[in-house]
C-alpha cells in the first residue's frame, strides 16, 4: 500500500502531491489494478490535513479514470500506468540506487540531485530533437 508523504516547502498544492505520488506509483508498479488506496479518514489523520483534500486528490484520480470510489468500501485503483518497460525497472532501480550513494558520497543534497536529473533529461532531449531533424 502507498504511503503518502508531504513537501511543505512545495509550491504544489496539497492535493495534488498525493495525486502525483499515486501516479508514480502506478508508474513503477508499486500501485497496480485492484489495489485500494489508504482511507481518506487514516491519510487525513497521518499527514494532518483536511479529510476533504484527500477527497480532492481521490475525485481528481476517479476524473482521469485512474481510480473508483466504492461507496462504504474505499477508493481502488482501476488500472496502472506501468507500461512495458515495468519489467526493465528493477535493474535500472539498483544502478539509480548505487548511483545516488555515489552523489551522496560527493555532498551532493536532495535539491542537487533533482537539478542534475532535470537539466540532463532537458539536455538529452534537446540533443536527441537537434538529431532527428533534417539536415
Amino acid at each position: 500500500m502507498i504511503e503518502f508523504v508531504l513537501d511543505g516547502r512545495s509550491k504544489v498544492n496539497t492535493y495534488v502531491q498525493l495525486v502525483q505520488q499515486v501516479k508514480q506509483a502506478l508508474r513503477v508498479g508499486l500501485l497496480s489494478a485492484g489495489d485500494q488506496l489508504p482511507k481518506v479518514r487514516d491519510v487525513a489523520q497521518s499527514l494532518a490535513i483536511n479529510p476533504n483534500t484527500v477527497l480532492k486528490a481521490y475525485r481528481e484520480l476517479e476524473l482521469e479514470g485512474l481510480a473508483e470510489g466504492r461507496p462504504g468500501v474505499g477508493t481502488f485503483v482501476r488500472r496502472s500506468l506501468a507500461g512495458d518497460t515495468l519489467a526493465d525497472q528493477a535493474e535500472l532501480r539498483e544502478e539509480l540506487i548505487g548511483w545516488l550513494r555515489r552523489s551522496r558520497a560527493a555532498g551532493l543534497s536532495d535539491e542537487d540531485v533533482l537539478a542534475l536529473v532535470e537539466t540532463t533529461m532537458r539536455a538529452q532531449r534537446q540533443a536527441e530533437a537537434l538529431q532527428s531533424e533534417p539536415a
